[in-house]
This record gives structure tokens, C-alpha cells and sequence, in this order.
């Protein structure tokens, strides 16, 4: 037996419908917020920074992740010589 339906209903329908929060102004203001402190940060841009936690600890000094790019290249460019 199959039983199908269809409900014709907005989000915000739906949502008072199963009793949740209407967080859409917590939304709101948490996107203002965000949009404000990434046009914020664009001047004082760092990379590295932003980079920083996503790298291994001996990868922290941009002198090694060029080293490690560098051997990286040299090495794939080596192998396909051969």
C-alpha cells in the first residue's frame, strides 16, 4: 500500500506548522554581521593568517610552504621524466 501527499506550503508555513522558532531577523542580523566584518577585514587581507590553522605545524613559515611547493613541483616534474 502506498499513501502519498502533497502539501502545498511556504517554509515559514511549514515551520509554524511543526512548532519551530521563527529565527529569520536571528538570520538576518547574523548575515549583516558577517557581511560587515568581511568588508571589514578586505583592507587588512592576510592570507597566511586565514591559512594558518588549516596547515601542519611545520608548515606555519611561509619560507617552508614554498620549500614544501618547490620540492612538491620539482619532485612531480622529476617522476614524469623518467
Amino acid at each position: 500500500m502506498k499513501i502519498t501527499f502533497d502539501i502545498d506550503a511556504t517554509p515559514q508555513e511549514l515551520r509554524t506548522f511543526f512548532g519551530l522558532p521563527d529565527v529569520e531577523s536571528l538570520q538576518k542580523e547574523m548575515m549583516d554581521q558577517i557581511r560587515k566584518k568581511t568588508l571589514d577585514g578586505v583592507e587588512g587581507f592576510d592570507l597566511l593568517s586565514l591559512m594558518k590553522p588549516l596547515l601542519p605545524e611545520n608548515m606555519m613559515s611561509m619560507t617552508s610552504l614554498q620549500k614544501n611547493f618547490w620540492n612538491a613541483f620539482t619532485k612531480t616534474s622529476g617522476e614524469a621524466k623518467e
